[in-house]
């Protein structure tokens, strides 16, 4: 938990320049005890050969809980590569303290036929279920919103989880911005694992033309609803972390102090909003 009222958290991608103990030292600057690390961060850790043991030591040393890697992706096309790859994830998951790993889906308009959605997500759900069992870690499966994904309803993340009887493995990534790009109304906040939080205040983009790229923090003109969805999660049973997924350029360009002031000013601001 933070300092403050709200369980906030902090994603690798706000502040991709820090060294991985600069990162934990950002977090608790701003009273955040709970972080995501990623994979795909070239320069720092993991792809930069970082021992998960280093990790894991640099963060209990910080006093931070790593929550998740972020992520196995594509895990829905399944196959001997992709199996390959999540064996090797997840034991770095396992051995830098993390409890969870990401499961990113297909996004390349390929997958997204009715008659292969489903059968391909049972089918890596499925062989997925002991990958992360045998190591304690849960399965964060986040559905994208944009058209040309193979999974953007949490409905149907939902359906293939129960179809492998998947629910103590498999948990929901809540994305405000890929929520409400896809419309999707059902919230699913008791099958919901962890909430990503980012903003876009572009009044001249169409919600079908928004892409990462447009994720900044959530500031006074959010057009993603952030503090509405928090808090329907929240009267619908969610009380897990919210965790800062900026992309932006603009905020990925910050030095820590700029992030630091950036990020304290939206976790006010939604905090503020939470309780008027």
């Amino acid at each position: 938990m933070t300092s403050g009222a709200e369980p906030f958290a902090l994603n690798y991608m706000a502040a991709p320049k820090l060294r991985p103990a600069e990162f934990f030292a950002l977090a608790r600057n701003l009273g955040i005890d709970r972080v995501e690390i990623r994979n795909d961060l070239t320069g720092n850790a993991t792809l930069d050969g970082t021992p998960a043991a280093s990790v894991r030591e640099e963060a209990q040393r910080a006093g931070v809980e790593i929550l998740s890697i972020n992520a196995l992706q594509r895990f829905n096309d399944w196959g001997a590569a992709r199996a390959s790859e999540a064996e090797e994830l997840a034991d770095y998951a396992a051995g830098a303290g993390a409890k969870a790993l990401v499961l990113v889906p297909r996004n390349d308009g390929e997958g997204r036929g009715d008659h292969e959605r489903l059968p391909r997500l049972i089918e890596a759900l499925q062989a997925l279920g002991p990958i992360l069992s045998r190591r304690g870690l849960t399965g964060l499966v986040e559905p994208l919103g944009f058209e040309i994904c193979s999974l953007r309803l949490k409905s149907e993340a939902v359906a293939a989880i129960d179809a492998v009887d998947g629910a103590q493995t498999f948990k929901l990534v809540h994305d405000t911005f890929h929520h409400h790009l896809a419309g999707e109304a059902e919230l699913f906040p008791h099958r919901t694992g962890l909430v990503h939080i980012s903003g876009v205040d572009d009044a001249s983009v169409a919600v079908g033309e928004m892409r990462d790229s447009h994720r900044g923090l959530v500031g006074a003109d959010d057009r993603l609803g952030n503090v509405a969805q928090i808090e329907a999660l929240r009267a619908g049973g969610y009380a897990g972390a919210l965790s800062f997924e900026p992309f932006a350029e603009s905020i990925q360009q910050m030095d820590a102090k700029q992030v630091q002031a950036r990020l304290a000013a939206s976790m006010a601001l939604i905090a503020a909003g939470l309780v008027s």
